[in-house]
């Protein structure tokens, strides 16, 4: 299963990169990755208007958007639209960061699984 990772260079510049989780057990006819360890998982809603200029991340997380889609611009000027159930692994914790934006016109609720 590949997810999108959001990270950081030497430079502190933010890039976009495709991670491949790898399946390691199947259980009946369900497969799935290693257990990874979190800290804790939280919800969030932004307004349809939301748009959040340079900022690095909180801590290593992932993000999996509910209901809206965003928008995030990395430090290297990539652009991409991370939709609906989209997986993006965030650790651009330092750095110059990236910008966030809702897509469309709808409030986004999104959930963050915490790694650190």
């Amino acid at each position: 299963m590949k997810i999108l990772n959001l990270y950081e260079d030497e430079e502190g510049i933010s890039h976009f990169r495709e991670i491949e989780m790898e399946w390691k057990e199947q259980l009946h006819t369900i497969q799935t990755t290693e257990r990874i360890p979190a800290t804790g998982v939280y919800f969030i809603e932004s307004p349809a208007d939301y748009e959040y200029d340079w900022h690095t991340a909180p801590r290593r997380q992932f993000i999996i958007n509910l209901d809206a889609a965003v928008r995030i611009t990395a430090g290297d000027g990539e652009v991409r639209e991370i939709g609906i159930g989209q997986v993006l692994l965030v650790e651009d914790t330092q750095g110059q960061g990236h910008v966030s934006k809702v897509v469309g016109s709808k409030i986004r609720h999104a959930a963050f699984i915490a790694l650190d």
